[in-house]
């Protein structure tokens, strides 16, 4: 089975996009699930494609010893060991809020927080270790100050914990949207690589890419996924996002991963599958790997050679972190 479709590559810029118009054929991943087992991972390849999924916890929050706060900030890490934290801005003003999460040794992973109270849930994603989290609130202009900060020391009950849960970039919920049309599109499939491809297919083939949006996309700019899965619209980062918590929902470990592709600024996925392992390269398989998974490419596309090519290369993406 192949699906022609339409292509943007999003050309670079934090804020906006350039369109460029490439295309290719998209061949479904349900046609090479028969040759998922061969398949070769980074991250340890077959020990991690031996290991089984998970499964997730009930989110606590408050548990004694495991809030810090001051009357600026609170860090909630009651669920430390499922790889995510929980923070709020309590300072009263309306101003921007930044999160800085450092693994030592590691990069800076900042975002932005809200300044209403409204608690957050960021990802703990690079493995064990000792993170400092650092609150800041703006002063003035570009300046910021340290409203709080800790320093703990994160052991995972699972490595692929912090993929598996929803954050400020990747919401959802039991009832969300987004978890709702999960459930309909993988019922009656058996086994994760066919949900896998059921939510796959359904992105690329029913989202348009917002150009509009692309170009007067607001810094700080974090998906909305329901109000994008209504919308059928998006940008790299939508289609990544809807994408990551319609997988989540499910139990399926996947990794949202945003950097360059080429040049441009961008955003993809990368899933775990049992018995396969984390498929960073699955839009089409050349009898050895599949190619990088990018759910904003193949949505846009049609035939072609060399956007296969572009995309089958992995030197063409280069990570800057991982949510």
């Amino acid at each position: 089975m192949k699906n022609s479709i339409m292509i943007t590559l999003c050309k670079a810029r934090r804020a906006g996009c350039r369109t460029v118009v490439i295309a290719f054929t998209l061949f479904s991943l349900f046609e090479f699930a028969a040759l998922a087992p061969a398949f070769q991972t980074f991250d340890g390849g077959v020990v991690y494609a031996a290991q089984k999924v998970p499964a997730k916890t009930e989110q606590k929050s408050g548990v004694s010893g495991s809030v810090f706060s001051n009357d600026k900030a609170s860090i909630d890490v009651s669920n430390m060991a499922e790889g995510y934290v929980m923070l709020k801005y309590t300072g009263g003003k309306s101003v921007p809020i930044k999160v800085q999460i450092t693994k030592k040794g590691g990069e800076n992973y900042t975002y932005n927080l809200s300044s209403d109270g409204t608690v957050e849930v960021f990802p703990l994603s690079v493995g064990d270790g000792d993170y400092t989290i650092n609150i800041f609130e703006n002063i003035s202009g570009s300046k910021y100050a340290l409203a709080f900060g800790k320093t703990v020391s994160v052991k995972l009950r699972h490595p692929f914990l912090p993929f598996m849960y929803a954050n400020q970039y990747v919401k959802f919920s039991a009832n969300s949207d987004a978890a709702k049309q999960a459930a309909t599109l993988v019922a009656g499939k058996a086994t994760d690589l066919e949900k896998l491809d059921a939510i796959y297919q359904y992105v690329v083939k029913n989202f348009t890419y917002d150009k509009v949006l692309a170009q007067n996309a607001p810094a700080g700019y974090v998906p909305n996924v329901d109000a994008v899965l209504k919308s059928k619209k998006g940008i790299c980062f939508d289609y990544a996002a809807v994408m990551s918590a319609m997988l989540r929902s499910q139990n399926i470990p996947c990794k949202l991963v945003i950097g360059y592709a080429g040049t441009a600024y961008h955003a993809w996925v990368n899933v775990f599958i049992e018995n396969v392992g984390w498929i960073d390269k699955a839009i089409y398989f050349d009898g050895d790997k599949f190619s990088l998974m990018d759910p904003t490419f193949a949505s846009s596309s049609k035939s072609s050679p060399e956007i296969y090519k572009f995309i089958g290369d992995g030197s063409n993406y280069q990570v800057k972190y991982t949510d």
